[in-house]
């Protein structure tokens, strides 16, 4: 999974970003033109349980990619989204600046994270419009001279409703969208068609009391978390048993990465599933939906072309009964085919042949 974070300039993404990846990137007042780039682990007190039980010769949790995107482009002066690394996310954190700034402050006013929103959003339908308009006016152009098959045909219906959408200042994420139209535009990666979420990234004396401003972001469709960005950051540098004090004294029950990949996982409709034995304990992550067989290509593309059945049994009962031996007594180990839909905690043995 890649998250990419995304905001205005100052917004503060470099600090969400070291407080949710454990970097130390260098945060201030310039702009630069790569992303920061990081690979978080995302502990999972399942995975701890069973690794525990098996003790195997080795644990993989999951992983998620955290990319913080620059903030502007300097001769457009803009917020710059046009970017290959952008569009190739599964989803984007908006990072909204919720804290003052005598610097900051001189130059875009006081915070104000719904106005920062709504900009991020025109310039994303923007970025998009300027895609899709220009794709639409070669494929009308080739239709002109002749090109005239049945994928060019569809794919201008297709564009000509992504323009009318994008032009009527919605997202594609809310739009009403088949399948097939969304496989026509997919090489495209634009971004509104994208999973979003929102990262309020707020000072000592506003954390905690964003209610307002989360429910409007609820009401344009956002999750939306409050994060104390710079707090949790300078965490970092503190021992263990300090941070834990500090956390408690602003009534903080987990850190960013928790909540936020748990945001993320929600987001894009993942869930989790589990491999186990001697050799290995191990987390895989798939869109709620997948069935068995297309969970076993994340395994292994062998496994998926060449599956038989599956093995199945749920954390939740092995947590209970404490063995395999004991899930086998209870009835509690299932024989799935290819078309079981897995649920979050399931554990799977895939038996297959190629």
């Amino acid at each position: 999974m890649e998250l990419g974070l995304i905001g205005l300039p100052n917004s503060g993404k470099t600090v969400v970003f070291n407080a949710l990846t454990g970097f130390n990137a260098e945060v201030g007042y310039f702009h630069k033109d790569e992303p920061n780039v990081a690979v978080v682990e995302v502990k999972d007190e399942r995975v701890e349980f069973l690794s525990e039980l098996y003790k195997p010769n080795k644990t993989t949790f999951s992983h998620i990619e955290v990319l913080d995107f620059p903030g502007s482009d300097q001769e457009e002066k803009r917020v710059k989204l046009d970017i290959p690394e952008l569009k190739q996310t599964d989803a984007l954190a908006a990072v909204l600046r919720n804290f003052d700034d005598p610097v900051v402050n001189q130059s875009q006013g006081s915070p104000d994270p719904v106005r920062d929103l709504q900009e991020l959003e025109t310039e994303m339908l923007l970025t998009d419009l300027q895609i899709a308009e220009k794709r639409l006016e070669k494929v009308r152009l080739n239709l002109k001279r002749g090109v005239k098959t049945a994928e060019a045909v569809k794919e201008e219906r297709v564009l000509e409703k992504i323009v009318e959408i994008l032009q009527g200042e919605r997202p594609l994420r809310l739009a009403e969208i088949s399948s097939d139209e969304e496989k026509v535009i997919r090489g495209f990666q634009l971004l509104t068609i994208k999973p979003l979420m929102v990262i309020l990234n707020s000072d000592e004396k506003r954390y905690g009391k964003n209610g307002a401003v989360i429910e409007a972001c609820n009401n344009r469709s956002y999750e939306a978390i409050d994060l104390a960005g710079k707090f949790e950051m300078e965490l970092l540098s503190l021992e263990e048993e300090d941070a834990a004090y500090f956390l408690s004294e602003m009534g903080i029950e987990k850190t960013a990465r928790d909540e936020i990949i748990n945001l993320a996982y929600r987001v894009l409709g993942y869930i989790s599933f589990f491999t186990v034995g001697r050799q290995e304990v191990r987390a895989w992550t798939v869109e709620k939906g997948s069935n068995a067989q297309e969970a076993a290509g994340k395994i292994h593309s062998d496994m998926e072309r060449g599956f038989i059945r599956a093995e199945c049994f749920h954390f939740d009962d092995i947590r209970e009964f404490g063995s395999e031996r004991a899930l086998k007594e209870q009835n509690k180990v299932r024989t799935e085919g290819k078309n079981y839909i897995l649920k979050d905690g399931d554990i799977m043995l895939v038996r297959f042949s190629v």
